[in-house]
């Protein structure tokens, strides 16, 4: 059973909207070409050392192959976390998963909430934080500094429309 504060919350109108993933520059297609380019090299390069009797280097080829294969499963799997960031005029919500699917959740009054930010002279933007009442995460971890940059503009836009309240149109 819902109560009429958490209704009034869902009928709320978004202001902003971002769900941030980490960077992937390899999708799956580019996974199995590589895969396969390394498969056939290593083969190749095995049978030429059995050839000449050193039989076991084929073993480490092919032990190469799948520390190589791991190796990208394991990036795959850690690229499904997620970070969703929602900004209303009453609240603004930033929710991580991790890539195991374990969830947090933090909430901050966008009245009350500022935007910090630690810059490096030759980096641009290492870090962005959310902070409000003593209590100060870290938000934005998967982007670049140029994309912590543009997402910085466009939350700091959310919040000030936040902080000016809902509008009234009569038209809609």
């Amino acid at each position: 059973m819902s109560t009429g504060n958490e209704i009034e919350r869902e009928n709320e109108q978004q202001i902003f909207s971002a769900l941030l993933t980490p960077h992937r520059s390899l999708n799956r297609t580019g996974f199995l070409a590589v895969m396969l380019f390394l498969s056939v090299v290593s083969f190749a390069t095995g049978i030429v050392f059995l050839m000449k009797g050193a039989w076991p280097v084929l073993g480490f080829f092919g032990l190469d192959v799948f520390v190589v294969w791991w190796a990208f499963k394991v990036n795959f799997r850690t690229a499904r976390a997620r970070e969703e960031i929602t900004v209303t005029t009453s609240e603004l919500r930033v929710r991580r998963i991790s890539h195991r699917g374990q969830v947090a959740e933090f909430t901050f009054n966008p009245l009350w909430v500022r935007l910090d930010m630690e810059v490096d002279e030759d980096f641009g933007i290492e870090h962005l934080y959310l902070i409000s009442r003593g209590q100060q995460i870290q938000i934005a971890r998967f982007l670049g500094p140029d994309e912590k940059a543009s997402f910085y503009k466009g939350l700091i836009e959310a919040l000030n429309a936040a902080k000016r309240g809902p509008t009234y149109n009569p038209i809609t």
